[in-house]
């Protein structure tokens, strides 16, 4: 069996195939956090329709892609920077900020911290408590920041606890950290799933405070972790022309500028994702809540955070059960702040989380 250091990432499939002899294309993928819904129908229909877009270098600028954006978000359009997904946007900004102390709040997505260590950044974790349920206390953390703290990083809604802030929260943070000089990046990868987007984004902020980034990408929500196309905003515009001066040209390639144009306009795709989203949700929670051997964690994106009570088990062994059946979920065991307890999965179509309830109740 597994050993807690050997937890896999969601994307991970190659190596599931590889160590337990399962197909990828049989393998459901609980870990992830991408939507059930897979590509939109209508998108890869225009897709098909304008594959020549390949045949022409993209607009340096990005115009229309950035407009498309703006039209979605309600960001300035001359605040938006596209980038190659959202994992190269934060090593732009934190290459780009270069800063010497950095506070991330914990437990959350691994590749922050990796690109300031790359930066030999002094990270401090702020770490999520569970006897708060996760949730984080931002007068808390308002209390750490001085001017000697150069950047804060918040994932909201938060990447594995399933946790948000409201945007009154965020305001107060930012606010703070305008009197410190203290620039905070804001990872929204999930509030597209949350019930109401406009009480979580912190986008609206971005106008007013210049110490704000808050990045987005389509991986997730959109189903298009292939594509790899991220988006910034900030009205920061010292830092737009440095990184627009010291950028790479062309970082994102046509096909994928061209998609940014149609896939934000798709308003029932959007709302046939959020509606599955929200109705597995409560179906799936309902159904594990009255197992008196776990603790769920209310979650407020697609996917939620499960801790085992049990003393004889743990997420690596929950982890091999369910592999076992095709259906692989997350061990979090290596993530600061949880332990061998505690593994995250994601909300599938209703046929696939039957299965995985089912694989669930039998060992819990």
């Amino acid at each position: 069996m597994l050993q807690p250091a050997d937890s896999f990432h969601g994307s991970d499939l190659e190596k599931i195939e590889q160590i337990y002899g399962i197909q990828r294309a049989d393998i459901r993928p609980f870990a992830s956090n991408v939507n059930p819904l897979g590509m939109s129908p209508s998108l890869k229909q225009a897709l098909r329709e304008h594959i020549d877009v390949l045949t022409d270098y993209p607009d340096r600028e990005y115009q229309k892609l950035r407009d498309a954006v703006g039209a979605y978000t309600g960001a300035d359009p001359s605040h938006i920077l596209p980038g190659n997904g959202g994992t190269e946007l934060i090593v732009t900004f934190i290459k780009t900020i270069q800063p010497k102390k950095t506070i991330v709040v914990e437990p959350t997505y691994s590749e922050y911290k990796r690109d300031l260590k790359a930066i030999k950044s002094d990270v401090i974790d702020f770490v999520l408590q569970e006897e708060n349920q996760f949730q984080l206390d931002v007068k808390k953390l308002c209390s750490q920041i001085d001017e000697s703290v150069d950047m804060v990083i918040l994932c909201n809604p938060n990447n594995p606890t399933s946790t948000c802030i409201s945007i009154s929260q965020v305001q107060e943070l930012v606010e703070k950290c305008k009197e410190t000089s203290t620039f905070v990046l804001v990872d929204e990868t999930y509030v597209e799933f949350v019930s109401d987007v406009s009480v979580i984004s912190a986008i609206p902020l971005v106008k007013k405070y210049n110490n704000l980034i808050v990045l987005r990408g389509v991986s997730k929500f959109f189903a298009l972790p292939g594509l790899r196309l991220g988006y910034a905003c900030t009205s920061n515009e010292k830092m737009l022309r440095y990184i627009r001066k010291h950028e790479n040209p062309w970082g994102v390639n046509a096909l994928a500028a061209y998609a940014g144009t149609v896939m934000f306009e798709d308003t029932n795709y959007i709302n046939a994702t959020r509606s599955i989203i929200a109705q597995e949700k409560s179906l799936v929670c309902s159904m594990l809540k009255s197992r008196k051997t776990i603790m769920v964690f209310p979650p407020s994106a697609n996917f939620v955070l499960i801790k085992i009570l049990r003393d004889d088990l743990t997420a690596a062994q929950v982890f091999e059960h369910c592999i076992r059946q095709n259906l692989m979920i997350r061990d979090c065991s290596n993530f600061v702040g949880l332990g061998s307890s505690f593994f995250r999965f994601c909300f599938l179509k209703p046929e696939d989380d039957d299965h995985l309830v089912n694989a669930l109740l039998d060992i819990l």
